[in-house]
């Protein structure tokens, strides 16, 4: 660690992060442990006095939770950590998670006063800190409100269901969940791999929302099992849409339905939620070859690529993508921890057409070099092919990690509930509010497939929205 500088006051500022120890690279792809190990209480202490403490602290401006950063960190500091969980779970019901999956560098920790000059201050990594010590002591249950007795359903488990149920109950209304799959917690379990978020983790925290009173209902696939005209006739007063973005999207080119190539979801929900890296103790089985090839650069391609080189038999593992490195969506560290393990990138490149074997299996990608053009609508430079630059690899499996649509079942089954052209529900920005009175959604359904914290922020908007409409109706 480097030496402190002086700063006003006689304080000395630590200009680098204090490390978090990890698996060596060699280690973890032999295994689907923790990459990280988190902070030791002492490490913790340490990076939290780094914090500057900002009278103007532009750090929660950044977090779409609204987390008191300043606060929690000041207690870790002091080493008050019972204090510092009761600040972080005023506002965030899932800190164990974000500490690991959040953004941080493109959210809270890219806007604080420290990072102008220096590294910022690891406000993940005492997020995780807190809430895996908090974890250790025994978790508890918050000082509930007076329940004013309105029910309010809430369709999805994933990160905007759990956070508006959880801060649903706090503020005393019935709460229930409805989940499609057997398991809750929706992305955080089916696809994120174990080693960058444990599934203990994830149940931990969703043990905490049952602790608030929330009830959990699993394997209840809404707009077919039940409608929300029958859930409103169920007396629930209002209802939550978090359904996600999980409808795979595919790039519709010659030999996409041969065997061996998937969808990201599915290749991820098959290895995390049902355990197929541990096959044959757990049922599900996942066919994969020698070498294999993963469209896209995003957070999910970099899942996917390093969940495959951890597969038994996988020799190689290439990430394809269409524009450079500079455009690549994924976070920094998930893509230098691909680099560590030894992922392989084909830059500037975008399939054209796959060829299969007699037994309809795939076995080779022909491939096309792109240039880049003039910015698209995403802002980022557009890749344009050029002509003639075809050739052909082999393959054994190709993972197809380009995006995710939210489903439409719920949509079509709801009449007068509006969507927007790509299939996203509308909503109010500011609410959560739908065309439907009563109605409210928000997270990947209305925004299109984006990241956990985001997510979580409009679960919490929706809550405070579903909370004064509730009072309204009951005339309070």
């Amino acid at each position: 660690m480097e030496e402190g500088k002086k700063k006003k006051g006689g304080k000395k500022i630590v200009p680098r992060k204090y490390p978090m120890p990890e698996q060596t690279p060699a280690e973890r792809v032999r295994n689907f442990d923790e990459v990280p190990y988190g902070y030791d209480e002492a490490t913790a202490a340490l990076e939290a006095k780094r914090c500057l403490q900002c009278k103007k602290p532009t750090c929660v401006e950044g977090c779409p939770v609204g987390i008191d950063i300043p606060k929690f960190i000041y207690e870790i500091a002091q080493g008050n950590l019972e204090q510092s969980i009761r600040i972080m779970k005023s506002q965030n019901a899932l800190p164990a998670v974000c500490g690991r999956v959040c953004p941080q560098e493109t959210q809270c920790e890219a806007v604080c006063v420290l990072a102008k000059k220096h590294e910022p201050v690891a406000i993940g990594r005492l997020e995780r800190f807190i809430a895996d010590w908090e974890r250790r002591q025994g978790v508890e249950a918050p000082k509930m409100e007076a329940a004013p007795g309105a029910k309010a359903a809430v369709i999805g488990g994933g990160p905007a269901g759990l956070t508006c149920a959880g801060d649903l109950a706090r503020l005393g209304h019935e709460v229930t969940i409805f989940e499609a799959l057997h398991v809750p917690g929706g992305v955080l379990v089916y696809g994120i791999p174990e080693f960058r978020l444990p599934k203990e983790i994830v149940a931990a925290e969703i043990d905490y929302i049952r602790t608030l009173g929330v009830e959990i209902r699993k394997n209840m696939v809404i707009g077919k099992v039940l409608t929300l005209e029958e859930l409103f006739a169920d007396g629930f007063r209002a209802v939550f849409i978090g359904t996600g973005a999980g409808l795979p999207m595919f790039m519709n080119i010659p030999g996409e339905q041969l065997n061996g190539i998937y969808s990201a979801n599915e290749y991820l929900t098959r290895i995390n939620l049902m355990r197929a890296y541990r096959f044959p103790e757990w049922d599900t089985p996942i066919r994969v070859g020698r070498r294999v090839a993963v469209l896209g650069a995003g957070n999910v391609a970099m899942d996917a690529a390093r969940c495959s080189l951890r597969l038994p038999g996988v020799e190689e593992v290439t990430i394809v993508y269409r524009r450079t490195e500079a455009e690549m969506p994924a976070r920094e560290e998930e893509i230098e921890h691909a680099r560590q393990e030894g992922v392989r990138f084909e830059l500037l490149r975008a399939p054209v057409r796959y060829t299969g074997d007699e037994r309809g299996n795939v076995k080779a990608m022909e491939v096309i070099k792109n240039e880049l053009g003039e910015p698209d609508a995403s802002g980022r430079r557009r890749p344009v092919p050029i002509e003639g630059s075809e050739y052909t690899v082999e393959v054994d499996t190709v993972v197809v990690a380009i995006g995710q649509r939210p489903s439409p079942l719920v949509p079509r089954t709801t009449p007068g509930l509006k969507t927007t052209r790509w299939g996203t529900v509308e909503t109010d920005e500011a609410t959560g509010r739908t065309s439907l009175e009563g109605v409210f959604a928000g997270g990947d359904v209305s925004t299109g497939a984006a990241t956990v914290i985001s997510a979580m922020g409009a679960g919490k908007k929706a809550a405070a929205s579903i909370h004064d409409y509730l009072l309204y109706k009951a005339g309070k």
